[in-house]
């Protein structure tokens, strides 16, 4: 995944600097010269890399530290600190409410993703109870109103465009006009882009601008173009009142600093990042999480809201209760990789646990052994799904379980282990504090839930329990 390597690298070096018996100067620089290497190497610009390690300097002044002081810690403090502000402009973005019609724009070159990204867009605001619809106002690229049509059709949303008109503006207008009347709350327009920065592009996209008056312009910028993204973000900015930017195309093996810079040096928010084609693969992108992500310090409040969404409210109470009480059936095991499954790419949500970064997905579970495992279930009698006893499974039954779901026995037998350890883990978790109502929002019972179920190696790494509240605390989580 963009940025993964660099994530890894930074994480690197702030493990050395951990590690390290004497903190002095020297330790310090070969800290932030590893860390800057890697930055620019991720095509984040030299004066932004340069000013993150001027501050860094300011920050941990070595000689006026007092003894007793944890300089691990203040370095780490201030890496991540230097970090958010280069990614965040101080200002945010302009939040559509719902029940009250909201128009906003999307300009881009050709090839960012910008269509697709406006149905991401219009998808997610759906999921979050508003009524979203579509305009294609891109007459430049053959086949963009087939594309919107096809994406906006399979996402249930409402579009509007033309095969015969050419003006887009007449388009704009007419789409807006049309969703306003039939009270949608949120009117994405999209207009067109080319392969090249271009005064036509700049001239369309001001007088869309003109006619629909919107309340945001999004500035869709793909991931791969480097450094090139500064001089890009600012000629649209320069053209249109650009108010956020979505960087596309994030699940690539391209570099991906130079856009992240080039957004922070523009001062417009990223708002959203997209992880794959797919319309589930959209994440919000909030700064202190991303780089808690980004650094492999995950983001348990993120995780929480992730299963929230999939977990229905008045279950809760029922799945946490169960959990508590150790009762882990290989039906319950079966749900909760449906859920998994249906929160969107696992990578994402493996980010968001302490200890993995996005370089690390835990053996044996990648989306596709987890369908494999499900298929294996598919075969089994309902008698076995509600079980918890392994002995249980003897080798005939496993050979029909096998023969049922087309599966080899070995297969079978990965599941049955896989089932095993999960268990285990969920067993520690009898003397687990029920938060009232099985409300898995609050954040001391997701801490005390994460605790639980990550292994004891990486809880080891955070320094235990106290170690974790701390390193939370202290990289802003409010954990």
């Amino acid at each position: 995944m963009v940025l993964a390597e660099l994530g890894g690298r930074i994480t690197h070096a702030i493990h050395q600097i951990r590690n390290a018996t004497i903190i002095d100067e020297k330790a310090l620089n070969e800290c932030l010269n590893e860390i800057t290497r890697a930055l620019l190497q991720s095509d984040v610009s030299f004066s932004l890399v340069k000013e993150m390690q001027t501050n860094i300097k300011k920050i941990v002044n070595l000689q006026d530290l007092a003894a007793g002081h944890n300089k691990h810690r203040i370095i780490e403090q201030a890496i991540f600190g230097e970090l958010c502000k280069m990614l965040d402009p101080g200002k945010p973005a302009f939040a559509p409410k719902k029940a009250k019609p909201s128009v906003v724009m999307f300009v881009g070159l050709q090839g960012a993703g910008k269509t697709t990204t406006c149905t991401k867009y219009a998808y997610y605001h759906q999921r979050k109870g508003y009524k979203p619809a579509l305009v294609c106002a891109d007459t430049f690229r053959a086949g963009a109103f087939d594309q919107l049509k096809q994406n906006a059709t399979k996402a249930k949303i409402p579009f509007y465009g033309s095969y015969t008109e050419s003006d887009p503006v007449k388009i704009a207008v007419e789409g807006v006009d049309r969703f306003e009347k039939e009270n949608c709350d949120l009117i994405i327009v999209d207009t067109s882009g080319r392969h090249k920065q271009e005064a036509s592009l700049f001239e369309e996209m001001r007088q869309v601008a003109e006619a629909t008056k919107p309340d945001l312009v999004i500035f869709v910028m793909d991931s791969s173009i480097g450094q090139a993204a500064f001089d890009q973000a600012q000629a649209f900015k320069q053209s249109v009142a650009v108010g956020a930017v979505i960087i596309t195309k994030m699940d690539g093996h391209a570099k991906g600093g130079g856009a992240l810079s080039a957004v922070a040096a523009t001062k417009s928010p990223v708002i959203f990042i997209g992880t794959g084609e797919h319309m589930d693969q959209f994440e919000v992108f909030d700064v202190k999480p991303f780089v808690n992500r980004l650094l492999g310090m995950g983001d348990l409040s993120g995780l929480v809201d992730k299963l929230q969404e999939v977990v229905p409210k008045d279950q809760q109470a029922e799945i946490m209760e169960k959990i508590s009480k150790g009762n882990f059936s290989m039906r319950m095991m079966y749900d909760q990789y449906q859920s998994v499954l249906s929160s969107g790419p696992l990578n994402q949500l493996y980010s968001m646990l302490p200890g993995v970064s996005a370089q690390m997905m835990p053996e044996g579970e990648s989306e596709a052994k987890i369908k494999l495992y499900m298929t294996v279930m598919d075969s089994m009698t309902n008698e076995e799904l509600d079980s918890s006893n392994l002995k249980a499974f003897n080798e005939s039954r496993i050979m029909r379980i096998a023969r049922g779901s087309g599966r080899i026995v070995r297969e079978v037998m990965e599941m049955l282990e896989e089932y095993r350890k999960m268990a285990k883990r969920f067993s520690n978790l009898k003397r687990f504090k029920m938060p009232k109502n099985g409300d898995m929002s609050s954040n001391k019972s997701a801490q005390q839930l994460m605790s639980k179920v990550m292994s004891p190696q990486m809880l080891q790494r955070f320094g235990g329990m106290s170690g974790l509240q701390s390193l939370m605390r202290q990289m802003g989580t409010n954990i």
